[in-house]
């Protein structure tokens, strides 16, 4: 994986897709979708983890619902089709991201060393099942979006406005705290991936064309001497900046940090059409996205997303996963079900407002921007 170039995609939706009778198809034919992605010149699919995404009443959150159970066979899947595996800890029972970091229902008694050793113990017995299945992920994220910091309260940091390229003004004296925190419950994750094997260390943060975000963040992570090998970026085009701001700030890190840069989630529009009505890409997002809200276009932001990756120096540009590619509009399928929106405090309407940035069509047929994968090794 150090060699080649990392062409992967999050396909964490799919046991949920195909349970409602979510289908693929590559030239009119049917085929399973991590076959498609191989023959397309893919390498690598991307696996979030949730600790326990159901109620106290057994109600699954949706979303993929992605338990240890969901993601070791999603892990065997690919691993028999000759992809990598990069598993993505989220440490939380749903999604984590810059806004919402939450503990996780079993966890929530816990505080300072007694949280650090469960992020421990817990990052050890998943990857120690990995290993017992034989599907050990080559990569590991050790947070998802930790832009915000992780397990809140506990690690939570001083928030980060991207609109603003600033954080929020903070006594010196709780900076230091917050990220003393972060990086104790970081590193001890880090720590038992280390053990387990052969395992590739990134830590993630979303905005991915934000310099001054990357900057202070990993500037903390070095002081304090946290483990790791790969700086991972989220990068929408429609919310973080252009591509030359993310192909400065990833020239400006991986020389700063002397580290390699991965690209860990991207997407753009197909079309500006909604099957549900209600998709995040629209036509505004195609105007500040720079591409055309078409196939076409979108083939052409993967390759100068690509590009740009690949031209960073030093061969330290690692690669792009592609965000949920697969997430189709099949009738059931949602991001959240009210139980996983009532953990988490999100509200929002129920449902799929993913599809249109998929590779594949509504009806799951294989999109020719699919085909711009094998144009780089």
């Amino acid at each position: 994986m150090k060699q080649a170039f990392i062409k992967g995609a999050d396909i964490s939706i799919l046991n949920e897709l195909e349970s409602l009778g979510g289908a693929y198809y590559l030239d009119q034919e049917q085929k399973d979708l991590l076959e498609i992605l191989r023959l397309k010149g893919l390498n690598c699919v991307r696996l979030r983890l949730w600790v326990n995404p159901y109620d106290e009443s057994g109600h699954p959150y949706m979303g993929g619902t992605n338990d240890l159970k969901t993601t070791l066979e999603l892990a065997k899947r690919a691993k028999a089709q000759g992809l990598a595996v990069m598993l993505d800890f989220h440490y939380s029972d749903f999604w984590a991201d810059p806004k919402k970091q939450i503990k996780p229902k079993a966890w929530q008694s816990l505080t300072g060393e007694q949280l650090e050793e469960q992020v421990y113990r817990y990052t050890q017995e998943v990857l120690a099942a990995f290993a017992a299945n034989e599907v050990l992920p080559e990569l590991v994220q050790i947070g998802n979006e930790t832009t915000n910091g992780t397990l809140w309260p506990d690690g939570q940091t001083p928030k980060y406005h991207f609109e603003e390229k600033r954080f929020v003004e903070t006594d010196a004296g709780e900076w230091k705290a917050a990220f003393d925190r972060l990086a104790r419950l970081l590193q001890a994750g880090v720590r038992a991936a280390r053990e387990a094997g052969p395992i590739r260390v990134i830590l993630h943060l979303d905005a991915g064309g934000s310099n001054v975000l990357y900057r202070t963040w990993f500037d903390e992570m070095a002081a304090r001497q946290v483990d790791y090998d790969i700086i991972g970026l989220s990068y929408y085009p429609i919310w973080h900046g252009s591509l030359d701001d993310l192909s400065f700030n990833m020239r400006d890190i991986s020389e700063r940090y002397g580290k390699e840069v991965l690209v860990v989630e991207t997407a753009y529009g197909f079309t500006a059409d909604s099957p549900s009505g209600a998709d995040i890409f629209t036509e505004e997002s195609a105007k500040i996205g720079g591409y055309p809200a078409t196939v076409e276009g979108q083939a052409q932001f993967l390759h100068d997303l690509m590009t740009t990756v690949q031209q960073v120096p030093g061969g330290k540009g690692l690669g792009i996963v592609y965000w949920e590619p697969a997430w189709l509009p099949v009738k059931g399928t949602s991001w959240a079900s009210p139980a996983g929106m009532q953990y988490c405090n999100d509200i929002a309407e129920m449902g799929n407002h993913w599809a249109n940035q998929g590779l594949f069509d509504f009806g799951g047929n294989a999109l020719a921007s699919l085909d711009v994968f094998r144009k780089f090794e």
